[in-house]
């Protein structure tokens, strides 16, 4: 049997969504009335409904965009090979949709969201809950710690900032972890 290794390169769903996020990251900085078509405002969901998914496209600022795409990357290529691309794409997109409503619900009316972070949670809720003890590292700990410590740590670091979504955050974290929970379930029973 032949194993992949992170050498391996092909384009797969993570690298697409990858390069999704980063047109449309360039494509702002030349036309910012981008933000107001694609951001998910709240006060404004059902005269543009198709901003539940396409906020996860939308990024701030250089930093987020970077922060997002490692994140994504790492996450996505390791879940992506423990479930496949289809279960991938489920938990990514049903994560980020799922933060999404608790954010059309639970933010001021006149915000907008913008960015790919509830997908990302949801994709560390999964691993959290199949390799709670995968070692990590986390900037800026120097030494590896606990997946488990690093996604709950970075969740309650960033969720709280000022101009943070942090209810994207939560409901992508929720839907990470029962996404995690049923795939690790999937998993033992196939390993018997």
């Amino acid at each position: 049997m032949r194993y992949r290794s992170y050498s391996d390169f092909h384009v797969n769903s993570v690298w697409i969504i990858m390069a999704l996020n980063i047109a449309i990251f360039l494509a702002t900085l030349v036309a910012s009335k981008l933000f107001a078509l694609l951001g998910l405002q709240p006060a404004s969901f059902l005269r543009s409904p198709w901003t539940i998914v396409t906020n996860m496209f939308v990024h701030g600022s250089f930093w987020h965009i970077i922060a997002n795409m490692l994140a994504l990357y790492f996450f996505g290529t390791y879940l992506s090979r423990l479930v496949g691309e289809r279960m991938f794409l489920l938990t990514y997109f049903g994560g980020g949709v799922l933060g999404n409503i608790l954010f059309i619900f639970l933010a001021p009316s006149l915000s907008i969201g913008i960015g790919a972070s509830g997908a990302i949670y949801s994709l560390g809720g999964a691993l959290m809950v199949m390799r709670p003890s995968l070692k990590v590292y986390a900037f800026p700990i120097p030494v590896p710690i606990p997946l488990w410590a690093a996604v709950i740590g970075g969740f309650l670091l960033v969720s709280f900032l000022p101009h943070v979504a942090w209810q994207a955050h939560l409901g992508g974290l929720v839907f990470g972890l029962i996404a995690g929970y049923l795939f690790r379930k999937r998993e033992r029973r196939y390993s018997y």
